[in-house]
């Protein structure tokens, strides 16, 4: 860039110079950097943790979250540019772990009959056995909302990721984000209930 837009020489910048001069997305967010390697540790942390609240399952839920890296490292520059890329990444975790709950449902099901048996022979505490249970109905739940609301209620609340986010994550308006809120928590209740 030829002139600097703080100089105090009265120029005006050329419009070359006043789009390099436009914040980046990380800028815009308040990250000074978002390379790879200085948002990898946040990133797969909040991927992991997406994963295991709906697996419930540790391995699975770090493959699914070095998955959804692997998926982002190639395109992770132009995810950069646009924003923060950790809502597309925690969004590709939580749908590598619902496709691996469709794959496995039958798996999970004798699982939890699994822990079933193992319970009533006294080798399982309670509390597993019933966070067990919550998480299958919950998976459960989430297969009845649509698409949009189960991505929004997903991210909203197993990846922690706030309204913003969510909206940036999947090209949405603030507004979608709260009525798809709203609306897929209304039906999740229904179906929590009916489990």
């Amino acid at each position: 860039m030829t002139t600097d837009a703080n100089n105090d020489s009265g120029q005006v910048p050329t419009a070359v110079e006043a789009v390099e001069l436009r914040p980046t997305g990380a800028q815009l967010l308040g990250h000074s950097d978002l390379s790879f390697d200085a948002r990898f540790d946040e990133t797969f942390r909040a991927a992991y943790r997406a994963g295991y609240r709906l697996l419930g399952n540790r391995e699975d839920a770090r493959e699914c979250a070095q998955e959804a890296l692997s998926r982002a490292y190639p395109r992770w520059d132009r995810l950069a540019t646009n924003g923060d890329p950790l809502p597309w990444v925690v969004r590709v975790a939580i749908n590598l772990a619902i496709d691996r709950v469709r794959r496995n449902g039958n798996r999970t099901t004798s699982l939890a009959r699994e822990r079933t048996h193992s319970h009533e022979r006294g080798n399982v505490s309670e509390a597993a056995e019933t966070g067990l249970v919550d998480r299958l109905q919950l998976q459960a739940a989430l297969r009845t909302l649509p698409r949009r609301q189960r991505e929004v209620v997903a991210l909203r609340f197993l990846a922690d990721l706030s309204e913003h986010q969510v909206a940036t994550a999947l090209g949405i308006s603030n507004g979608a984000v709260k009525q798809h809120t709203t609306r897929g928590l209304a039906r999740l209740r229904i179906a929590m209930k009916d489990n």
